[in-house]
């Protein structure tokens, strides 16, 4: 694996994590930069909450958002949710995706997480085996409300 490089974004990191994003649906509608700009100071005001960025050689290679969601049973700890998980086409199949995830999964452990979960609307088989491959148990049953209409998968 080359060198990859993990940390949390900060403003500087929002253009070019919205052209990664293309990565995820190259369909999607991008943000204004004051669109994106007001979302990320939102986004900042939940504590231990992060957009991790995972670099080869200053090059954006992969990301993943982590919410730590207040909870008021298991004692009132937190749990994360994790979203937003992208891989550069050309950095893919190195562990990059794996290794983003681990680092979203160690900071909510940080933050005192009873748990992780992340949820994906592919049902391709190596989809669900990555995702199975990097320590998420597929054990629980998802519902959803959209009102945008969810991605077409490849």
């Amino acid at each position: 694996m080359d060198q990859l490089k993990i940390r949390p974004t900060d403003h500087d990191d929002l253009d070019p994590l919205l052209d990664l994003y293309r990565h995820l649906d190259a369909e999607d509608t991008r943000p204004t930069p004051r669109q994106a700009a007001e979302s990320f100071d939102r986004f900042l005001r939940y504590p231990g909450s992060a957009i991790f960025l995972g670099e080869v050689d200053g090059l954006p290679a992969c990301s993943c958002t982590l919410v730590v969601i207040p909870n008021l049973t298991r004692g009132g700890r937190p749990y994360g949710l994790i979203e937003n998980v992208v891989t550069h086409a050309r950095f893919r199949q190195r562990g990059y995706g794996k290794a983003i995830l681990d680092a979203a999964t160690e900071a909510a452990w940080r933050e005192d997480c009873y748990k992780v979960m992340l949820m994906t609307g592919s049902k391709t088989p190596a989809t669900l085996a990555f995702y199975a491959g990097a320590g998420f148990e597929q054990s629980k049953t998802g519902f959803q409300k959209r009102r945008l209409p969810a991605r077409k998968e490849p």
